[in-house]
């Protein structure tokens, strides 16, 4: 097999995407050990080696002494080609094993666009795409992630899924393989279902131990301990985050009506700095990145975060290694420390004020004041900082014009406010259009069309003809389907099944997205997609109102108002 690979990579653009042996990777006998687990990713190799989840597991499991877990990515439309055209499976990068040799095959959903990248990989792993048609010979196909919080649309292709935080029932679910290793499939599924937070789409919830017939999501409680992998892989070819790591907090308290990531990730809990530094003592040394990055939904809020965040930056600056925090509030605070710690490379800031006018910030629970924007992008240029990105959404419930000419009124302000201390200072507008997301407040919302989109990015646009802004905006089509997708039922297996028929791939990446063929596939399904974007009855049942959060759909309509 080895051999024949080699005669195809030179056919491939980037084959370094696929040949692994990289610093840190993990080789097992494959002889030696009960359980052999493919890990996956549905998006090319410099996406999925970007994910956190997908380094942490191969950490826990490859500490197992009776698993393997090797990784796989979805191939670009030039291997698939070479792979069908040479009847060579999809293999882990690790062994070159055949995808289908393993015994689990986990997939982390991290967006609705990688949906037919999950047929592309079954399909190319000679693995039948719906869970129905697979036989006892073939692996278990698990998926686990952000998306697995409305698993509707894709929950024909899974046999089952990981709700919530894996970390702990990861190891559950390959001893009770090991266990049921001669088992029929059938067998494993109806025991994996008896695990906490594990959904079998194939049983009624009633059929489960679930607390009141509802699948209750996983939270790591003792987050200080839990593991962590301190020699992460490094690629072969610059990942889209390129750097070492650390997840300093999960959860978030500001409670953002929109924000489903910080619904879904409460409560909030940290590390301790002594976990942290030593965590980053062993990364640093074991992976030779020049770039350290303190990652949380919120890292701002994280107790002492100017002591810990001063300390690496103090210790580490003589060795040219930059201290990134990501994602911090838009605050003075915030901006002095970010600028303090940006000693080896400083850069821009991003402030993400979301919507054009306090009204509106009020009603999405954005608390973030306009005062509190001026006086931090002020702090930002006094600091020496030119380049300020401003991140705002388009079709936010109540939105009037009004507001979206204040977002243009609101980026002048802050252009002035530079230009004012720095001749410079430039700016970036970058509008997405909003999705009401599943277990949030704003679930039940409508989402605006494609042409309403069209119209609103283009009022912005004309109103906004300023040197030194410029406006950037995401495809309204790709926010159209992922909305689709987001909010989706059962009914939408058969689209994505057609659509990858028709040619649909990698459809988060504009190069290959085409939306003439998901329109067709919907036409062909005879299904109107714009049905799911209408707002939806508070009082219905909703797709995804078996997975329980933690937070009652009580505390979510209270919050909506």
């Amino acid at each position: 097999m080895k051999d024949q690979f080699e005669q195809i990579l030179p056919n491939v653009r980037r084959p370094a995407r696929y040949i692994g042996n990289e610093l840190n990777s993990i080789h097992k006998d494959w002889e030696t050990v009960k359980i052999k687990v493919a890990l996956a990713y549905p998006d090319l190799y410099e996406i999925g080696m970007s994910n956190l989840a997908i380094q942490i597991l191969y950490y826990i499991l490859n500490n197992e002494p009776d698993v393997v877990a090797e990784r796989v990515f979805c191939p670009a439309p030039d291997l698939e080609e070479q792979l069908s055209a040479n009847n060579f499976p999809l293999s882990t990068l690790e062994s070159l094993k055949p995808i289908n040799q393993c015994d689990l095959i986990g997939i982390s959903l991290g967006h609705e666009l990688t949906y037919t990248n999950i047929i592309t990989m079954l399909k190319l792993g000679n693995i039948p795409i719906y869970s129905r048609d697979r036989k006892d010979s073939d692996p278990l196909i698990m998926a686990g992630g952000p998306c697995s919080f409305n698993p509707e649309p894709v929950a024909e292709f899974f046999d089952f899924f990981v709700i919530g935080e894996a970390e702990e029932v990861i190891v559950e679910i390959v001893k009770l393989l090991q266990c049921y290793i001669d088992k029929t499939r059938q067998e494993k599924l109806e025991a994996l279902a008896k695990l906490p937070g594990i959904f079998v789409p194939q049983f009624n919830n009633s059929t489960m131990k679930q607390s009141n017939n509802k699948v209750v999501k996983q939270i790591i409680k003792d987050f200080n301990n839990v593991p962590y992998p301190i020699k992460p892989i490094v690629p072969f070819i610059e990942a889209i985050h390129d750097r070492a790591v650390v997840e300093i907090m999960r959860g978030c308290k500001w409670g953002c009506k929109f924000c489903q990531a910080g619904w879904v990730s409460r409560p909030m809990r940290t590390k301790s700095i002594e976990k942290i530094t030593t965590l980053t003592e062993h990364l640093i040394q074991n992976t030779g990145y020049e770039e350290l990055s303190l990652i949380s939904l919120s890292s701002s809020d994280y107790p002492q975060i100017d002591k810990l965040a001063k300390s690496l930056a103090d210790k580490y600056s003589q060795q040219k290694i930059s201290i990134a925090l990501p994602s911090l509030r838009s605050n003075n605070f915030s901006i002095k420390l970010a600028k303090e710690i940006s000693r080896v490379r400083p850069s821009g800031i991003t402030i993400a004020p979301e919507a054009g006018t306090q009204r509106l910030r009020d009603v999405i629970g954005k608390q973030l004041s306009e005062e509190d924007i001026l006086e931090s992008v002020k702090t930002a240029f006094e600091e020496g900082i030119e380049s300020i990105k401003l991140y705002f959404m388009i079709g936010l419930p109540s939105e009037t014009d009004e507001d979206l000419l204040g977002i243009c009124e609101l980026a002048r302000k802050i252009l002035q406010t530079g230009k004012a201390i720095s001749k410079r200072a430039r700016i970036t507008v970058n509008l997405s259009t909003f999705i009401p997301k599943p277990h949030t407040p704003l679930q039940w919302e409508e989402q605006i069309t494609i042409e309403e989109t069209f119209a609103k990015q283009r009022l912005i646009k004309e109103n906004l003809k300023v040197k030194s802004i410029q406006v950037r905006w995401h495809h309204a089509e790709a926010s159209f389907l992922e909305g689709v997708f987001s909010r989706g039922d059962k009914k939408l297996a058969k689209v994505i099944e057609k659509a990858w028929e028709l040619g649909a791939r990698l459809d988060a990446w504009s190069e290959h997205f085409k939306f003439d063929l998901w329109q067709k596939a919907f036409a062909e399904c005879g299904l109107d997609p714009n049905e799911y974007l209408k707002a939806r009855a508070k009082e219905k049942s909703l797709p995804w109102d078996y997975i329980d959060t933690g937070v009652p759909k009580e505390i979510l309509l209270r919050a909506a108002g």
